[in-house]
């Protein structure tokens, strides 16, 4: 079993030491989605949420929180992001949206943090904008799809 990276010898939270590891590239994809009622999927379909674009506003939120991901995770270390991108689909058999989340940068250390808060960010936008109409929405399926650099290589969800 591999050993957790983030407690020193004594069991004490710290940020892992990447100064010796060398610069690749590394891609990071993640995944979610939002459940919601077929009224609450109709609105965001078809552009008539009284807070505006829907989708629009929660690619936004999720690049947002890519960047913005280590101030919110305590050891996360901050990263030059080079890309985010945000595909919010909607899927009429949920209904609801499917959300995947794809962060690039070349470092020394993997992105699927970001990726994760990408996903997660734009998932609680989209309950945000239309909350007003379906409190019952669920979020779920959050989890890393793709992650590719580094010595551990690449992962793919099966």
């Amino acid at each position: 079993m591999a050993e957790l990276t983030h407690f020193d010898a004594a069991g004490a939270a710290h940020m892992v030491d990447v100064s010796e590891k060398p610069h690749t590239n590394r891609v990071a994809t993640a995944g979610a989605w939002i459940k919601m009622t077929q009224q609450t999927f109709d609105i965001i379909s078809k552009g008539t949420a009284k807070k505006g674009d829907v989708l629009g506003v929660a690619r936004l939120a999720g690049i947002m929180g890519a960047k913005r991901t280590p101030d919110l995770i305590p050891l996360c270390h901050p990263l030059a992001i080079s890309k985010v991108t945000l595909e919010l689909t909607p899927d009429p058999g949920l209904p609801g949206i499917q959300i995947r989340a794809s962060v690039k940068t070349t470092g020394q250390t993997g992105v699927e943090m970001e990726a994760l808060t990408a996903a997660s960010i734009a998932a609680l936008t989209v309950f945000d904008m239309v909350k007003a109409v379906d409190k019952s929405m669920e979020i779920g399926g959050l989890r890393v799809l793709l992650k590719d650099g580094g010595k551990s290589g690449r992962y793919e969800a099966s």
